[in-house]
């Protein structure tokens, strides 16, 4: 399967530095980055929940598909360089081997986090707290969406 990179070669690129942030929570929405060079840390309400440094992880995806603001705040953590996608729901429209690429890179990372889920679940299997818990996680993850939270 073709790359991000390969596919988005001729967007125009964002470099960042040490500290600098690419998206705010809660603002903006409708531009998706890829990384390709540096590190990126990702904070949602105050907690840091990952970091990015993988070149070709995309960025800003779940604001772009579900048409909301930025669910978390992405800073560089040193010198980082981005490919900027522009208005990425118009890209996506016009050109589907780019959103089938989008579409599986999500996917893999829902698949992920099912299997992660899972395995702590077989992990915790005599603590009844951990299983209530990772079951209203799995619960969540594959929930209807409903009006309330597509919007």
């Amino acid at each position: 399967m073709t790359s991000l990179q390969e596919l988005t070669a001729n967007r125009p690129t964002r470099t960042l530095d040490d500290q600098e942030i690419l998206l705010v929570q809660g603002e903006g929405g409708g531009d998706f980055y890829i990384l390709l060079s540096g590190k990126l840390a990702v904070v949602r309400d105050g907690v840091s929940i990952a970091t990015i440094n993988q070149p070709g992880t995309l960025v800003g995806e779940m604001s772009v598909l579900r048409g909301t603001p930025y669910s978390a705040t992405v800073r560089a953590e040193g010198p980082a360089k981005v490919r900027v996608i522009r208005d990425a729901t118009a890209l996506l429209d016009s050109e589907p081997g780019l959103a089938r690429r989008v579409a599986a890179l999500v996917a893999g990372r829902l698949d992920a986090t099912s299997a992660l889920l899972v395995d702590l679940a077989k992990q915790n299997k005599d603590k009844a707290s951990e299983q209530n818990l990772l079951r209203r996680i799995l619960a969540t993850l594959y929930a209807p969406v409903t009006a309330e939270r597509d919007s």
